[in-house]
């Protein structure tokens, strides 16, 4: 799905830029071809800036959007979550990153949940990027507690894991 929608934008990599970052952070477009998150509206300016375009790009990559039957209802119906990733060092949580060979297959996040919580280590989140979405998806698990080095070398040995990251 993301090369799809990316390459509906195959002619502006400006316009692409404003999608990846409205897909990553997960912003909606209204009726009115605003960029919102909820209800709070976003100013182009602001999505400008961040992704380094000219405003008119967003507002182009917006009206471009809505005048899209397949697009429409993707950028209508997106939503962020809160994610705790950032936090976590305030709040004392483990950061578990794991990058696998192929995200699409099937029983990763049950395989490596599993292996956490048989340990008894309570699970404050996951988080698994959509490899449709992403062009690298990682899963995120966020623990409440340090993860034992054993546990680690078991997650890492694991056929599908290509490389982990402890933060």
């Amino acid at each position: 799905m993301f090369d799809e929608i990316m390459a509906k934008f195959s002619d502006s990599p400006s316009q692409q830029r404003v999608i990846r970052l409205l897909l990553e952070r997960g912003f909606s477009v209204n009726d009115d071809g605003r960029v919102v998150s909820g209800g709070i509206e976003i100013p182009n300016t602001g999505i400008a800036r961040e992704v380094g375009v000219d405003r008119r790009v967003v507002d182009a990559t917006t009206d471009a959007i809505l005048a899209d039957e397949d697009l429409r209802p993707i950028f209508q119906n997106i939503s962020a979550i809160p994610s705790l990733m950032d936090l976590a060092p305030v709040l004392d949580l483990t950061v578990l990153t794991v990058a696998v060979r192929d995200a699409e297959e099937s029983g990763i996040v049950a395989t490596v949940t599993t292996e956490i919580a048989d340990r008894g280590i309570s699970i404050r989140q996951v988080i698994s990027e959509d490899p449709e979405f992403t062009d690298d998806p990682q899963l995120y698990i966020i623990t409440g507690e340090q993860l034992p080095g054993d546990l680690i070398n078991e997650i890492r040995q694991l056929e599908f894991v290509q490389r982990i990251e402890l933060a």
